[in-house]
C-alpha cells in the first residue's frame, strides 16, 4: 500500500481560510492536468514510493497537527483516501487540494476539501466534473485561480452552479504575474460577490522559493 510522494515539507498554510497557520504539506506526484500557469510541474510525474505509514511517521516529525494534502493531483492515487483517514485518525486535521475532476465519493468527510476549479486562461476549463458538487459539505471550500478578466467572469458565473451548496469560503486567487491584485479586488467589489480575494500568502512570504513552501 504505497503512495508516490514529491515531498513532505513543514510551512506555512497560504491558500485557504486556514491561511497563515502552520502546516505540514504531503505533496504527492502525478497530475492529470497542465494548467498553463502551474508553478509545481516537477510534481506531475516521478515521486518516491512510501507507504501511508512511512508518511504518517514523516509528518509526525513536526510539532502540528494541521496537514494538507497536494499535488499534483492527489485523488489520482488510489490509496489517498486511505492516507488521509489514517491521518484523521491519529487526531490530525486533514486538507485535501484538489483539480475537480476527480469526484469526492471516497473521501473521508472529516476531511476539507478545496476544489480548484479550473478558468479558461488554465488550459484546462473543461475539466471540471460535476459529480464534484455532490461531494462538497459545509467544510469545503472552491478556488478559482484567474489570469483575466475573462476568467473572473468564468469564475462568477461558475457561482450560480452553487445554488443550495453551503461552503465555508469561495476564493479568487489572482495569478500575480497575470493579474493585478487590485484588480480583482476592484471586480469583486464592483459586482458584490461575496467571495474571498486571496493572495498566495506562502509566495509573498518566500517569493524566491519554488519549493519547500
Amino acid at each position: 500500500m504505497t503512495l508516490k510522494v514529491c515531498e513532505i515539507f513543514y510551512s506555512i498554510q497560504g491558500e485557504s481560510t486556514l491561511a497563515g497557520y502552520p502546516c505540514v504539506f504531503i505533496r504527492l506526484a502525478g497530475c492529470n492536468l497542465r494548467c498553463s500557469y502551474c508553478d509545481t510541474g516537477y510534481a506531475q510525474t516521478g515521486g518516491t514510493d512510501y507507504t501511508v505509514e512511512d508518511i504518517i511517521a514523516a509528518v509526525s516529525k513536526y510539532s502540528c497537527r494541521l496537514v494538507e494534502i497536494t499535488g499534483g493531483e492527489p485523488l489520482l492515487q488510489e490509496y489517498t483516501p486511505r492516507l488521509a483517514a489514517e491521518l484523521l485518525n491519529r487526531a490530525f486535521s486533514v486538507l485535501i487540494e484538489t483539480n475537480g475532476t476527480i469526484a469526492l465519493d471516497g473521501l473521508d468527510r472529516r476531511c476539507v476539501k478545496i476544489v480548484d476549479v479550473k478558468c479558461p486562461a488554465s488550459g484546462e476549463a473543461d475539466s471540471f466534473n460535476p459529480a464534484v458538487l455532490n461531494g462538497l459539505s459545509p467544510q469545503d471550500e472552491l478556488k478559482f485561480v484567474l489570469s483575466d478578466r475573462n476568467d473572473y467572469e468564468f469564475a462568477r458565473d461558475f457561482l450560480s452552479r452553487l445554488s443550495g451548496i453551503t461552503l465555508a469560503a469561495v476564493h479568487f486567487s489572482p495569478v500575480i504575474s497575470r493579474l493585478a491584485a487590485a484588480d480583482l479586488a476592484a471586480w469583486i467589489l464592483t459586482d458584490g460577490l461575496n467571495v474571498r480575494c486571496s493572495l498566495q500568502l506562502h509566495r509573498l512570504i518566500w517569493p524566491d522559493r519554488d519549493r519547500g513552501v
